[in-house]
């Protein structure tokens, strides 16, 4: 179907996407409550994070055949795509991660199993591995490349522009490889509303509602920090995005399902992984979500608006994953009197008989070890050697798989020797795995090649040139905090937050439950005080970010080497910083007198 043809038959009614993935490994069920719930038009799936790419690599690279998301044909299209043929859904999906032919050859294959014709559509070309520049550098710590030799995989965040064009050739399902998680959304709506390359604020407008859908149960109640109020975990609705021609959308979830849509939980997901509000930059615009309004229109239901775009950068992300050595470890239990001195005692026993192993092997010592002893208080920098019941985490880093190995056969064996109360579930000995890096750069655009593949013919396609860069915008300027402070409330009372990672930095998003708290919850968590409460999880060359958003309002902190090297690079219990905006709320904030003592009561 033409653009043209879309835009005619969609009208002024917008178009309904729905989310049915979040990341490899999402519920599989979700296809099929959307189907019984709802009326979409299309389907987006997204499959693709820095760790699955990572995890994608390993696989492809012990089978060339393999490098997809598997899920996506077993669980997603297999038992439903009978229904969404009959229905004419469109479906989109990054499934193909690092071997896009190959999951399109498998929809196909399942196609002809089904007795259903559908056109199915493949954009290639995210694979920069044979084209890397030398003078590549890691946009983050300026690092230079690493060994050409233990590079896994190269792959730059394609655009939407490619799905549209795919959708526009009237593919029923389009297959990518690594692109912009909302870049599945805004090709289905370039497509159906024909916008125009350089209309900034609409392609921002559709970036949002694609990166409000791209974490699935996420926007309906899916880690929600009032998580005792939402009902039916056990199948929350998938969310839906109703757009309009405007850009401006509405959010829901299918009905009969559990969870809620609320300003809340929407605004928790817009805030999740994102750096600066006023310039998150995406292959087809520089997006400005600072002013976005989220508004209650209904029972379960949002509407989103207030997007500003920018023009788009004429650079692709590119990311590579590269093998940095081994790692390993496990859990082990202890309980009764001084359980935190215990693990201690025994984490240091393993390591010291680890590391007499390793010079009589001629092996160089670790290069990185980690003990962390949850229950007492390790994840908020704190030690109680009298502790009754922990679990300690204990882990170690090595050049040489050998090492590694050495490490966890001393951790079994050590079994008998331990301090009485040591116990664990998994009875399996832990095997060594590959540390997978992940080094992020900048590539130009005009040296990737992008091909669209559909009904037996591939195309280069030639997408639109770069506009010069918008001059960086002035940050916003959070109001004071006014009144005499004389009391201190928890942040939890005060405020929403949802924390999440890119690389080895962590963002925290926090949402006021009253407008009039975000003055004094600024005014309490500045640097000083997120390097108290986090200190123990930052480096020397960490460095702390907020930024003020006046629209809902809000505020978002980002930490920079803060996750360990992040993914599955890092040794850490929380290696993509979940857990790191449940530790700020329980800060206490300084507020005035007449405070009410639950700021909850006035939830939006």
């Amino acid at each position: 179907m033409k653009a043209s043809q879309a835009v005619a038959q969609t009208g002024e009614k917008g178009i309904r996407i729905a989310g049915a993935s979040g990341y490899w490994g999402d519920a599989a069920h979700a296809t099929a409550q959307i189907l019984a719930g709802s009326l979409p038009d299309y389907i987006v799936y997204d499959y693709l994070a820095e760790i699955t790419m990572a995890i994608l690599a390993r696989a492809k690279a012990k089978n060339p055949d393999m490098g997809y998301a598997t899920d996506f044909i077993t669980a997603a299209m297999a038992p439903n795509l009978k229904e969404i043929a009959r229905r004419k859904i469109k479906i989109i999906s990054n499934a193909g991660g690092l071997n896009p032919k190959a999951c399109a050859n498998a929809v196909h294959t399942l196609c002809q199993k089904l007795g259903i014709d559908l056109t199915i559509a493949v954009i290639s070309g995210d694979d920069v591995s044979t084209s890397l520049p030398d003078s590549i550098r890691d946009m983050f710590t300026g690092a230079p490349l690493p060994p050409t030799d233990r590079i896994l995989s190269a792959n730059a965040y394609l655009g939407a522009h490619p799905i549209a064009r795919a959708l526009d050739a009237g593919a029923d399902i389009v297959i990518t490889g690594r692109c912009v998680d909302s870049a599945l959304t805004l090709g289905v709506c370039l497509h159906a509303f024909g916008w125009d390359a350089a209309d900034w604020d609409r392609l921002a407008a559709g970036s949002l509602a694609g990166h409000i859908l791209e974490c699935g149960v996420q926007a309906t109640g899916g880690n929600f920090t009032d998580w005792q109020n939402v009902e039916g975990m056990d199948n929350l609705g998938y969310p839906i995005a109703h757009i309009l021609p405007d850009g401006s959308f509405e959010i829901s979830k299918p009905e009969g399902t559990g969870g809620c849509v609320s300003v809340a939980t929407v605004a928790e997901q817009m805030l999740y992984e994102i750096g600066d509000p006023q310039n998150y930059v995406l292959p087809d615009v520089v997006c400005d979500f600072s002013e976005v309004l989220i508004e209650p229109c209904g029972e379960n239901r949002v509407r989103v608006s207030g997007a500003k775009g920018y023009p788009a950068p004429s650079n692709y992300k590119v990311c590579l994953s590269w093998l940095d050595g081994y790692k390993g470890g496990n859990y082990v239990s202890f309980v009764g009197a001084q359980s935190g001195a215990k693990a201690k005692a025994f984490h240091e026993a393993v390591l010291s008989r680890a590391r007499k192993t390793l010079r009589t092997s001629g092996l160089s010592d670790y290069t990185e070890t980690s003990m962390e002893i949850l229950g007492p208080g390790s994840q908020f920098g704190k030690f109680d050697p009298e502790a009754r019941e922990v679990v300690l985490k204990t882990a170690v880093k090595h050049e040489d798989i050998k090492g590694v190995g050495i490490f966890l056969k001393t951790l079994a064996g050590l079994g008998l020797a331990a301090p009485p109360g040591i116990s664990g579930f998994t009875g399996v000995r832990a095997k060594p795995t590959p540390v997978v890096r992940l080094f992020s750069g900048l590539i130009p655009k005009r040296d990737v090649e992008i091909n669209l593949t559909i009904n037996g013919h591939t195309e280069r396609l030639k997408l639109p040139q770069s506009a010069p860069a918008h001059p960086p915008l002035a940050p916003h300027t959070p109001p004071g905090p006014s009144g005499h402070i004389s009391k201190k409330i928890p942040l939890s009372a005060l405020a929403y937050a949802r924390s999440g990672d890119k690389g080895d930095s962590v963002n925290i998003g926090i949402l006021p439950r009253q407008a009039e708290a975000l003055a004094f919850i600024w005014a309490t968590l500045n640097e000083p005080h997120l390097r108290a409460v986090f200190g123990h999880f930052l480096t020397d060359e960490s460095e702390i970010r907020r930024y003020y958003l006046p629209g809902l309002p809000a505020m978002n902190i980002v930490m920079t080497q803060a996750l360990g090297g992040g993914g599955v690079a890092s040794l850490r219990n929380d290696p993509q910083g979940k857990a790191y905006a449940q530790i700020l709320l329980e800060t206490e904030i300084d507020v005035p007198a007449d405070w009410p003592v639950d700021g909850k009561d006035a939830a939006p």
